[in-house]
């Protein structure tokens, strides 16, 4: 089965401040703020929605293609993607700019100040799916750049291949009859609790409303789970258990990649979130979304000790 991820590809540049950035500006000056803080270090982590999820689908043994645009700087992203054995071909480079890049500061006191540069992302990536066989696709579409997300879309229903729709940071630059354009005809709407109160917002439809242009609703809840929405089933999924919580931060993506593993491999869609629940807890574990590292024996020894009792646990 050929996976497709549409999304982008960014370097996390990760920075801590030893203080509190309230010690550091004054309430009555903040119309003229001009402030420096001093970090200890700096740590560059690969990123990106696109990248994450094909990561984490690369440990599940799949070779997904990522459907996104890189800059001059993409270099040592490529060899990490090569070391994983995940494929280059859908990757548009742009010479005359950077990779996208997310510059995150965070204080003591967990405060974080990010500034990003979507550099090589402000260009789409221009894949063509001529030859495709929907019968033999799966695609997701996550947040990344808005002409690759509404093209591909249009793309996979006009080939008739499913896809899964996540817009999650992407939800404010669409409106709402944007919104609704592409979520109708997808086999899946996923996305958090937040986030799904913004697409309603934005379309004015409810829950009820959007079920009636998609094949399910899933709703990620952070360490509460997921809940499942179908036309015919609602299935809370708890969260797996993971052995220490260190950073939630790239559990959503280790999700959808557990998520769509399950469907490529014939699962039902309540056990595939189980194993979007299982992947989840890896990512948890780690400081980054592309520091955790299991193998599939690991994975469904997990999984099969978090939902033996509720899902079907053979591996297939």
């Amino acid at each position: 089965m050929q996976i497709f991820i549409s999304g982008s590809l960014a370097y996390d540049r990760i920075m801590d401040f030893p203080g509190k950035f309230a010690d550091h500006i004054l309430p009555d000056k903040i119309h003229v703020l001009n402030v420096c803080f001093t970090v200890n270090g700096l740590k560059e982590k690969f990123g990106g929605t696109a990248g994450n999820i094909a990561y984490s689908l690369a440990l599940l043994g799949e070779r997904p293609l990522i459907l996104a645009a890189a800059g001059k700087d993409f270099d040592r992203y490529e060899t990490w993607l090569c070391k994983h054995q995940l494929p280059l071909q859908g990757i548009r480079r742009i010479t005359e700019e950077l990779t996208a890049g997310a510059y995150i500061t965070t204080d003591r006191a967990d405060n974080q100040i990010t500034g990003f540069n979507p550099g090589a992302m402000k260009y789409p990536s221009l894949y063509n799916f001529d030859g495709v066989d929907p019968q033999k696709a799966i695609a997701i579409v996550a947040p990344g750049n808005l002409e690759d997300m509404q093209s591909y879309i249009q793309s996979y229903k006009d080939g008739k291949i499913n896809y899964i729709f996540d817009p999650g940071q992407s939800i404010t630059a669409f409106s709402g009859d944007q919104l609704m354009e592409m979520l109708t005809g997808s086999s899946l709407l996923i996305s958090n609790d937040y986030e799904l109160e913004m697409i309603m917002r934005a379309t004015g439809f409810e829950k009820k409303q959007l079920l009636q242009r998609t094949g399910g609703i899933i709703t990620t809840l952070g360490e509460n789970g997921s809940l499942i929405c179908t036309h015919d089933q609602e299935v809370k999924i708890p969260a797996a258990q993971a052995s220490r919580v260190v950073d939630p931060t790239g559990a959503g993506d280790a999700y959808r990649a557990g998520l769509i593993k399950g469907l490529v491999i014939g699962k039902s869609l309540p056990d595939a979130a189980r194993m979007g629940a299982t992947c989840a807890s890896y990512a948890v574990e780690c400081y980054g979304t592309q520091e955790h590292c299991f193998s599939q024996e690991a994975f469904w020894a997990r999984y099969q000790a978090n939902f033996a009792t509720s899902a079907s646990c053979r591996q297939q």
